[in-house]
């Protein structure tokens, strides 16, 4: 579901007007009102603290759908020509890409090293500034299948 819609549906189902959610915010009304239009999208920050005053899971503020995924990185299985990361006998495994995983072995041993590792080429592939890119990764990472175990 798009962020806007969300956005609505949970304010709503708290029972908080547009001002009260902007106030716990620190924000205009007139803002949390821009956003519920789709006029402008709040920072992947501003998403991570409004979840913590809705109360719930940061990554429903993000359309995105965690199947289509790398379980490990993230990296969108959309990409063209993106490859697949291989068991030890050299079959395609589905789930993983070939950064992460590659002939039956995990590549980065932790989050935080994943995280350091693949900042920079979000970045490159989004513009993201590095503070927005950690802190995407911080909200995506922990709901890939790799790092839920």
């Amino acid at each position: 579901m798009p962020f806007k819609e969300t956005l609505v549906e949970t304010r709503e189902q708290r029972g908080m007007t547009q001002q009260e959610l902007a106030s716990k915010l620190y924000v205009t009304r007139q803002a949390v009102s821009r956003w519920e239009n789709g006029e402008t999208e709040p920072s992947v920050d501003m998403r991570k603290l409004i979840a913590t005053v809705l109360d719930i899971p940061a990554i429903r503020l993000f359309d995105i759908d965690t199947t289509q995924l790398c379980q490990c990185c993230g990296t969108p299985f959309t990409v063209p020509n993106m490859p697949r990361g291989t068991e030890a006998d050299g079959a395609e495994n589905p789930d993983y890409c070939q950064w992460c995983y590659d002939s039956g072995q995990f590549v980065y041993k932790s989050e935080d090293e994943l995280i350091e590792k693949t900042t920079p080429f979000l970045m490159e592939a989004t513009g993201m500034s590095q503070d927005e890119a950690v802190s995407f990764m911080g909200v995506i990472v922990p709901h890939l299948k790799h790092w839920q175990r």
